[in-house]
């Protein structure tokens, strides 16, 4: 019976149900499909918020992933052969632009930073492995969001207080995201210009699995004096293609 079985489990439950949603469920529909009474899902789900595990779309009247659950999908990322099968090519990436690459995953709302190859005498730069940096903020974060379901986006970055700020630029409210969002998918890659750091600039292209999951950005940034971050897009693009083939995700054309 429903009530026999243990919170934790129930728990469980209600986190996978809702990761295999395209978008936030009503709670008649988690409450069937997790077979929990009305009262245990309610307080259960408000438990989750506290803990950053669920958000709550009055709006809506729906409930979606929280920051706190991307975290855990992220740090499986970090723990799985992506980064394992990405090093050699970030290098070759690297080698050929002769510039910085990384490779970044969501984290919450923010991107953290995985791998990092250092071309010869290029500076380092502030995404080094282990940094965490607003995804919003970020090329590779931009190229991540602009992947995932509007109503995952919203969920993340639900209003103002969601934002957060390095230099004064970049969107800091939802709607400034998703346009940001839909100039991203349009153009099929992204690009920041001095939002994380000033005087350097990224493009970024994401990497999908096999089931057109965004679960990471391949990205090379410049100093601002130099060439544009654009003309490396096809490097870019290339090992990003390169990885999504590994992780038998499709490539479109």
């Amino acid at each position: 019976m429903p009530h026999q079985v243990p919170a934790a489990t129930r728990t469980l439950r209600v986190l996978r149900f809702l990761a295999a949603q395209p978008d936030p469920a009503p709670l008649d529909r988690i409450m069937r499909a997790c077979e929990l009474p009305r009262s245990t899902a309610y307080h259960l789900l408000n438990a989750m918020i506290e803990e950053g595990f669920v958000v709550h779309l009055p709006e809506d009247a729906r409930y979606g992933l929280g920051p706190a659950a991307h975290e855990v999908g992220g740090g499986y990322a970090r723990q799985a052969p992506l980064s394992r099968i990405a090093r050699r090519p970030l290098a070759d990436l690297s080698d050929s632009t002769g510039h910085n690459a990384h490779l970044a995953v969501l984290h919450g709302r923010d991107v953290l930073y995985v791998i990092e190859e250092r071309a010869p005498g290029r500076p380092s730069l502030v995404t080094d492995v282990g940094v965490r940096l607003p995804a919003h903020l970020t090329a590779s974060g931009r190229a991540i969001l602009a992947a995932l379901p509007a109503a995952q986006v919203r969920a993340l970055f639900p209003g103002r207080d969601a934002f957060a700020s390095r230099h004064g630029t970049g969107p800091t409210s939802p709607s400034a995201l998703r346009a940001l969002l839909v100039e991203t998918r349009q153009r099929g890659y992204a690009v920041e210009d001095g939002e994380v750091t000033p005087g350097f600039a990224s493009v970024a292209h994401v990497v999908l699995d096999h089931t057109g999951h965004p679960v990471a950005a391949v990205a090379v940034t410049v100093a601002a004096e130099g060439a544009a971050p654009t003309t490396l897009l096809p490097d870019v693009r290339r090992t990003a293609r390169a990885l999504t083939t590994r992780l038998g995700g499709r490539v479109s054309p």
